[in-house]
C-alpha cells in the first residue's frame, strides 16, 4: 500500500511540473490580454465610442511600426530623439532611463558595438563557473553581468581580466535559458571540459 502511495505522489509531482511552463505561460497571455483590455477600456471611457476607440489603436500601431521602421533604416527615429532630449534633462530619471535603454539594447539590437557575448568566469569563488554576460571591455579588461538562478534580473556586476575567463559559443537567449531553467536546459554541454 506505502509503495502505490508513493507512486501515486510520485506521479502527481511529475504532472505539476509538468504543467507548470504551460500555466506561466498561460498568465503571461492572461496578463496582456488583462492590460492591452484595460487600455481599451481608458480609450473607450474617454470617447464612448467603438469608432473613435479603433481608431485611436489603428494610429498608434502605424506611429510604432513608424518608430520601428526608422529605428532599423536610420538607427534612430524623432520621436524617441525628442523624449530621450526631453528625459535627459530630468534628474534621476535620466539616469534610470540610460541605463534601461542599454540593457534592452544590449539584449534586442543588432548593432555589433553593443556586447552581446557570453562567457564563463569563476564566481563566486576559485573552481566554481557561472556563465556571464559581457555588458562591456576596456582592455583586457571585462565588465560582466553574472545572473542569477532562476531570476535572471537580478545578479552581479564584475570586472574581470581576460585571462580569468572562457569564452562560450552561448547566445544570450541560450545562456538565458540556463540560468532560467537552473541547469536543466544546457545546450552548450561540451563546454565543460573547458572549465578547470
Amino acid at each position: 500500500m506505502k509503495e502505490w502511495v508513493k507512486k501515486l505522489l510520485n506521479y502527481f509531482l511529475i504532472g505539476i511540473l509538468a504543467v507548470i511552463p504551460i500555466v506561466v505561460i498561460l498568465q503571461i497571455m492572461i496578463f496582456v490580454k488583462d492590460r492591452v483590455s484595460d487600455l481599451f477600456q481608458l480609450v473607450y471611457g474617454y470617447a464612448d465610442s467603438y469608432l473613435y476607440t479603433s481608431l485611436v489603436f489603428a494610429v498608434s500601431f502605424i506611429i510604432l511600426v513608424y518608430i520601428g521602421h526608422k529605428l532599423v533604416r536610420e538607427g534612430r527615429s524623432w520621436v524617441i530623439a525628442a523624449f530621450d532630449h526631453i528625459i535627459e534633462r530630468i534628474p534621476l530619471l535620466n539616469t534610470v532611463y540610460r541605463v534601461l535603454k542599454k540593457v534592452i539594447n544590449m539584449f534586442s539590437t543588432h548593432d555589433q558595438s553593443i556586447a552581446k557575448e557570453v562567457v564563463y568566469v569563476e564566481y563566486p569563488k576559485e573552481g566554481l563557473w557561472v556563465p556571464a554576460y559581457v555588458t562591456n571591455r576596456l582592455g583586457d579588461k571585462y565588465v560582466l553581468y553574472v545572473p542569477t538562478s532562476p531570476n535572471p534580473t537580478s545578479g552581479f556586476t564584475v570586472i574581470a581580466d581576460k585571462s580569468r575567463i572562457v569564452k562560450s559559443a552561448m547566445n544570450i537567449e541560450e545562456a538565458s535559458s540556463f540560468v532560467i531553467s537552473v541547469g536543466v536546459d544546457y545546450s552548450k554541454a561540451s563546454e565543460m571540459s573547458q572549465l578547470s
